[in-house]
């Protein structure tokens, strides 16, 4: 077993509570293309990329979602929605400021992964703050986006380590997927829908009270075995 390398930070919904946001500024392109997203759509939308997400919503109200001329340009508004939002309200999830403090003071290498667009993490880090990471890996940086592995496979590239010695942070399906098929460990903490147990992955209810300890523990722990945070501190 590896000792742990580095920890990979998602941003919407694991550090920030953006995916609220993302709410308001869906919601806002279905509008404003005539119609309305329903809960079922938005709830699968959770952790997308902007193409997916855009092209999904044109789907959703009656428009060609493979018009390309259309995607981008529906593309553009929401991400100019989506930035106001960002600049004025971008809570911070719970314990997710204390918690990059800890890991930054430890030494450990560290990245923020995230399927957003560069332009729109770059407003978000305004927030956030850059100096909690080495490396940024947004999602029109890399050749697919998640849940397909590239973009922590990049950033564990660029940070010089294996993604087997990483663990990542993450709070949807989407994400932890991504993670897994990268070869990183997982610590999930849901946000806004539920993230099944599985291979390589911890769960735990919030980011309050995190530890360096504790996301050693996780890559010590979870190799093929679904397991509970709350069950293991029980027990111990």
């Amino acid at each position: 077993m590896p000792s742990l390398a580095a920890v990979l930070w998602d941003m919407d919904g694991t550090l920030v509570d953006s995916e609220r946001l993302w709410d308001v500024s869906l919601a806002d392109l279905a509008a404003h293309l005539g119609g309305a997203l329903s809960a079922a759509t938005r709830e699968d939308l959770v952790g997308s990329s902007l193409r997916r997400s855009v092209s999904t919503v044109r789907a959703e109200v009656g428009l060609d979602p493979g018009d390309e001329d259309g995607v981008l340009a529906d593309g553009r508004w929401l991400l100019e929605r989506t930035k106001v939002l960002f600049a004025h309200d971008l809570p911070w999830r719970p314990g997710a400021r204390e918690a990059l403090a800890a890991v930054r003071a430890s030494g450990l290498a560290t990245a923020l992964v995230t399927s957003t667009y560069r332009e729109l993490t770059d407003v978000a880090l305004d927030t956030i703050g850059r100096g909690f990471f080495d490396v940024t890996v947004c999602g029109d940086e890399v050749s697919a986006t998640k849940p397909d592995p590239a973009p922590y496979l990049r950033a564990a590239e660029l940070l010089g380590v294996d993604a087997t010695a990483c663990v990542a942070v993450e709070d949807s399906p989407t994400g932890t997927r991504s993670a897994v098929a990268a070869g990183a460990t997982v610590l999930v903490v849901p946000a806004e829908v539920a993230v099944p147990p599985g291979e390589r992955r911890v769960l735990r209810e919030s980011l309050v009270g995190l530890t360096v300890d504790d996301l050693r523990a996780v890559l010590a722990d979870a190799p093929g075995v679904a397991r509970d945070h709350r069950t293991r501190a029980d027990v111990h």
